[in-house]
């Protein structure tokens, strides 16, 4: 194959990828604007309504949160725990957080700071690349460390790490080591925490 070839094979697949970014940000905001990805009693009519297809329509929207910031994660997170019970819910949510937060860091490294810029303020983008110039490794600890809290702001380091010398070895290693835990106390918290506040305040 000619390089002549190569090049327009690699403009087709950029602009396929363009265009799959654009309908997922129409996506996410159609369903955003209708209200799905805000009322969990609509999200869970939505996916229960197929019961066969349910998993995989979640799984879906899960990876869509993660890649359009529109979208609020923790309506999503804690509807799956209960709409499909803590363990195939703990399941899904991350099933649909990792493979979203693999395609993140990839679209991020592939469009580079111009694209990350959209979805992150320019202040708080230089505050995070603060952080890369204290060295890799320091930075690599940081990431991994805020993957495992529940309340770090995932989507837009992951992001950002896209944008450092970090290996798609360590990223991946972090994602699917460090994701669990977060998934399942955001998940926690958010079913059982006004219960738990209620025991404390009486």
């Amino acid at each position: 194959m000619n390089e002549k070839v190569l090049k327009i094979i690699q403009r087709i697949f950029n602009i396929i990828s363009i265009l799959g970014i654009i309908a997922c940000l129409f996506g996410g905001y159609y369903l955003y604007r209708i209200g799905i990805l805000q009322d969990q009693k609509a999200l869970s009519e939505l996916v229960m309504a197929h019961y066969v297809l349910g998993p995989f329509i979640f799984i879906g929207l899960q990876i869509l949160q993660v890649v359009v910031p529109i979208i609020p994660g923790g309506v999503t997170t804690a509807a799956g725990v209960m709409m499909f019970g803590p363990y195939e819910g703990f399941l899904y949510n991350y099933i649909g957080i990792v493979i979203g937060s693999i395609i993140l860091f990839y679209l991020g490294r592939f469009y580079g700071a111009a694209l990350i810029k959209i979805f992150i303020k320019e202040k708080n983008f230089e505050k995070y690349m603060k952080w890369v110039s204290k060295g890799q490794k320091k930075y690599d600890l940081i990431f991994f460390i805020a993957i495992l809290l529940p309340v770090a702001p995932d989507d837009a380091l992951v992001l950002v790490s896209s944008q450092t010398k970090m290996t798609w070895r360590f990223f991946l290693f972090t994602i699917f080591v460090g994701k669990p835990l977060p998934i399942y106390l955001y998940s926690y918290l958010v079913i059982h925490g006004g219960g738990i506040l209620a025991n404390w305040l009486t």
